[in-house]
């Protein structure tokens, strides 16, 4: 196997990463939601002090890569001018919030997001990675996606509370949602919570309030690219797209806004059902369900160039493909039905499983690979 780093934190607009390119900077939109102007400024910051391009994380952030050590500042300053990060650093590293995308204004999700967002000064000092998920629509859709403390929809019809590593979680009247995250919240810091950083490694007792027998509803499947209630949905290949082709595509036809999800997909608001051809040309369709993080030269911790091959494997794979550059997997945590993690300079190949798992074959050049899966 081999090493990796593990941070123990994720880098925001405050704390950039230091990467193969430059600077990684990450941005979350308050409640994944870009207005047109906030939109059109960070294209035009990406392409000022960035690489170019923009990548969709799995937890509905946007990162900017290639960002030099001098260009960090003015970029900062641009971002907080749009409003897209909080001036107060303690604050923004207290807003690692994942909300449901198709929240509604007005509805549980929109304001228990809202009154969050509103009160992160009442939250302790919670380890970096430490993160909430709000998924209040009539059923889960985030289920897949991890999160320290969620807010859902209960198979009774009302919220619940539900820690990580919980099957079952706490009813809740409608109201008291945030109170009991921040209860909870301080309830981890006071019992331990900051030596195992993460609530499914937390080895107390849930108080006695919070520890409910109420399951989660049947979740909803995730939308499809393609028309939708709230506007288009569009898929990002790799959950990259090029600053340039987003603002021209938010002028074009005058998106009112661009909402993040976690999916490598973006939901632009306001506009008629249209092709998204200009975001995603016919060589890269294939790749949507395809995970693959970015790979060397750009992350040092990679040993292998990784998004080349997954295009060539891409038609080739039936069912789930990831293709990690080192055994961290960060493009995808979940198991994949193909797995292929870079290792000195080759591949591992795994079945069913995650990047860095006891591969099948080792030290694979990506010719063999393309042999292997029947892409040649």
């Amino acid at each position: 196997m081999s090493a990796f780093a593990v941070k123990g934190w994720c880098p925001d607009a405050w704390h950039p990463m230091m990467a193969g390119d430059g600077l990684l900077v990450r941005v979350r939109p308050r409640l994944g939601r870009l207005t047109r102007e906030q939109a059109l400024g960070l294209c035009a910051a990406v392409g000022a002090y960035g690489n170019g391009q923009i990548d969709a994380t799995q937890r509905a952030a946007l990162q900017i890569r290639g960002v030099a050590e001098a260009g960090w500042r003015p970029l900062l300053d641009t971002l907080a001018m749009l409003d897209l990060i909080d001036v107060n650093p303690a604050r923004e590293a207290r807003a690692n919030i994942l909300v449901a995308p198709g929240w509604q204004e007005g509805d549980d999700t929109h304001r228990i997001a809202t009154e969050l967002l509103a009160r992160l000064d009442d939250l302790p000092a919670l380890p970096g990675k430490f993160g909430f998920v709000v998924d209040a629509g009539d059923a889960p859709v985030l289920h897949d996606h991890p999160g320290d403390l969620r807010i859902e929809r209960g198979e009774h019809g009302g919220l619940i509370l539900r820690a990580d590593g919980r099957d079952t979680g706490v009813a809740l009247d409608p109201g008291s949602e945030v109170a009991a995250l921040i209860a909870v919240s301080h309830w981890f810091v006071a019992s331990g919570g900051g030596a195992a950083k993460r609530m499914a490694r937390h080895s107390a007792s849930l108080p006695g309030w919070a520890a409910g027998t109420c399951r989660p509803a049947r979740a909803a499947v995730k939308p499809a690219p393609g028309p939708q209630p709230l506007g288009l949905v569009a898929a990002l290949p790799f959950g990259r797209i090029d600053a340039d082709v987003l603002a021209r595509f938010v002028t074009d036809h005058s998106v009112a806004a661009v909402r993040v999800t976690p999916w490598r997909m973006v939901i632009f608001e306001g506009i008629a059902p249209a092709s998204a051809a200009t975001l995603n040309p016919a060589t890269e369709t294939a790749t949507v369900h395809v995970d693959a993080c970015v790979g060397a030269p750009a992350c040092p911790q990679a040993t292998v160039e990784t998004r080349a091959l997954a295009r060539a494997l891409a038609p080739h794979v039936a069912g789930t493909l990831h293709v990690s550059g080192c055994a961290k997997g960060c493009a995808r945590a979940r198991p994949a039905d193909v797995v292929l993690t870079g290792r000195d300079g080759r591949f591992d190949l795994v079945r069913h499983g995650r990047a860095g798992d006891a591969p099948l074959l080792t030290g694979l050049a990506p010719d063999q690979i393309l042999a292997e899966l029947g892409a040649v």
